[in-house]
């Protein structure tokens, strides 16, 4: 703090504009690392759309309607009763999902001040010299500039968002009653998951995807899975090969033309939710600073976050590198941010895992089979579904699967897949594994505790290098 208060006058080491998960993180990294740290955030709260109006709020909501959605339809096999007599009061819904929120906002400003970092409000501008940082008129002098302005939904061009029937995930995450028809434009993670939340609330919902089949990033196995769970347990319609052709706000509502099969079909609904792809943030940023961007708006990063302005780096979803994911975006964070600080940082894009909150969950990491065979790369697969299992039968989470794929030589993983309650928390071991170069044989001769989940994992490695036990 000595070195801090005595500088004070001089110039930062390094600005970060952008306070969500990529920015917080790299700005209270590179202070414990001893960096004189700004932070930019032109919010009003720090987080980015993470924490306030994504990832947060959204599983906020995914669990307020699971319990919902559970208590309606499970409750009574467990011989609890009332389930039928549930209700739902959006707005204390919505109150807790605030709450939530504002919690988690305001503990970022707690770590900014326990860390030394200086927390600027304002929307930032780069200046001609790339690295200084124009906010409210003022200029903030530093030796390095880390661009972290995430991402923003991209809307259809012949139907603006308004928040009320024509949303965003934004809108989609605040409205104050239940639709009774949500049409749903684009089948992928966002609009999944909070068509998913709306539909166990009691909403019709009709997910329109132009692809021929949702989340075609997926694995096919997989996302086939995944569509027929949500049609079973969620009752969601799903349109695929359908492309949207117009659209429009009619009084309270709003409809929908689409097209499938050379036939167009007007959809009448309460709402319409846009969840066709986010776009790089850089309004106002770089009109003084030639930093490179590419034909989509992202913004052109070497192997070392370097843009090709000297002293000038981005991370996180403003990138033209890796998922547009927070996780990404942080180990990113800390990645520029020991090396500004002459370290070795790194980031490993072909371990980052992916999860669709919906019920069942899906998680991945690595490839999918499709990916592989594209490449020419010669694998093997074990499988290991969970009905099998005992912990998720008791428990009665017995849908979906573990699917490992390796390298048929050297029994590498190379990728993994699981579709279950649990998903998104079960896909870390097999990250952690391919992280340090696993094969399936390491992790099916681990010991795995019983009666877990987990021990599909180690079945479904098994199953790659010998046989399963159980199945």
């Amino acid at each position: 703090m000595l070195r801090r208060s005595l500088s004070a006058l001089a110039p930062y080491d390094v600005i970060v504009v952008g306070g969500g998960p990529g920015g917080y993180v790299a700005a209270i990294k590179a202070a414990q690392l001893g960096l004189k740290t700004a932070c930019v955030e032109g919010r009003g709260t720090l987080g980015g759309t993470c924490l306030n109006v994504g990832c947060i709020p959204s599983k906020a909501l995914l669990h307020a309607s699971h319990m919902y959605h559970d208590a309606q339809h499970s409750f009574a096999k467990w011989g609890i009763s009332g389930g039928d007599k549930v209700t739902m009061d959006v707005a204390k819904m919505q109150s807790k999902k605030a709450q939530g929120v504002t919690g988690l906002t305001g503990g970022i400003e707690f770590l900014f001040k326990k860390n030394g970092v200086e927390y600027v409000k304002g929307y930032g501008a780069l200046a001609a010299d790339g690295t200084s940082v124009i906010v409210d008129g003022k200029t903030y002098e530093s030796k390095s500039v880390v661009i972290a302005t995430g991402s923003e939904p991209t809307p259809l061009p012949f139907l603006p968002f308004d928040e009320e029937v024509i949303l965003s995930s934004t809108g989609a995450l605040a409205l104050k009653k239940v639709p009774k028809h949500l049409v749903v434009v684009g089948g992928g993670v966002i609009g999944l998951e909070l068509g998913s939340v709306w539909a166990r609330l009691g909403a019709k919902v009709t997910v329109v995807e132009a692809a021929d089949r949702c989340s075609p990033f997926l694995d096919a196995e997989i996302g086939d899975l995944l569509v027929k769970g949500l049609k079973n347990t969620e009752k969601i319609v799903f349109k695929t090969k359908t492309a949207v052709k117009g659209g429009k706000r009619v009084g309270d509502g709003a409809e929908l033309t689409v097209e499938s099969n050379g036939k167009e079909e007007v959809i009448q609904c309460d709402a319409i939710l846009v969840s066709i792809g986010r776009r790089p943030y850089t309004k106002g940023l770089l009109d003084q600073v030639k930093v490179g961007i590419d034909k989509r708006g992202f913004v052109e990063i070497d192997d070392h976050f370097r843009t090709n302005v000297k002293n000038v780096y981005a991370i996180g979803d403003v990138v033209n590198k890796g998922p547009m994911l927070a996780h990404k975006a942080e180990d990113e964070g800390i990645a520029i941010a020991e090396q500004l600080a002459g370290k070795s940082g790194h980031v490993n894009y072909d371990v980052i895992p992916g999860v669709i909150y919906t019920m069942p969950e899906v998680a991945w990491v690595g490839k999918s089979e499709e990916e592989l065979k594209k490449a020419g790369v010669a694998y093997k697969v074990g499988k290991f579904p969970f009905i099998a299992n005992s912990r998720a039968k008791t428990v009665d989470v017995k849908e979906g699967m573990v699917k490992v794929i390796v390298d048929a030589k050297t029994d590498k993983i190379l990728g993994a897949h699981i579709v279950n309650a649990q998903a998104g928390e079960l896909i870390a071991e097999l990250a952690l594994a391919m992280e340090y170069g696993a094969s399936s044989e390491d992790v099916g001769r681990t010991c795995h505790a019983h009666p877990t989940l987990a021990e599909a994992i180690k079945e479904a490695c098994m199953a790659c290098y010998a046989k399963p036990i159980h199945a």
